[in-house]
């Protein structure tokens, strides 16, 4: 019965059926773990953009054009330690955060770009380039 559910694929195998499971369970963490969530509106004469990005500060995201690629990156990294009274661990932890989203931004004014962070929203304002006029240029005849 399971097998008959839209664009499922059967595994016939052990393994296969293990990795259904765990992706089930943990959810796919191969297409998440580095992206983050954004939304995209189309506001007529630029585009707006807001990337949830909670918990990390301004100097920890960077925003890059390469190739009329617009890139964002955010890394936080995070130590904390208690000790008893002889210098051993009651209790360490470490945590490590790093998220990248890439979009074409091909047709956008880059040099117009504008960023703001603000209570874990990232957004930026991206204006359209305006359409050029083609030139008109006069042929002389001889």
């Amino acid at each position: 019965m399971f097998d008959l559910m839209p664009f499922g694929r059967s595994n016939s195998n052990v393994f296969g059926y293990l990795d259904d499971l765990e992706n089930n369970f943990f959810g796919d963490l191969s297409t998440n773990a580095s992206q983050f969530r954004t939304d995209i509106e189309d506001k007529g004469d630029h585009l707006e953009m807001k990337a949830d990005l909670p918990g990390f500060n301004k100097d920890e995201i960077k925003i890059g054009i390469k190739d009329d690629i617009l890139s964002i990156s955010a890394e936080h990294s995070e130590e904390s330690e208690d000790k008893d009274e002889e210098k051993n661990y009651v209790r360490r932890e470490r945590k490590y955060g790093a998220f990248s989203r890439s979009f074409d931004v091909t047709g956008i004014d880059q040099s117009g770009i504008d960023a703001e962070y603000k209570d874990g929203v990232l957004s930026l304002e991206l204006p359209k380039e305006t359409p050029k006029e083609p030139e008109s240029t006069q042929i002389e005849i001889r």
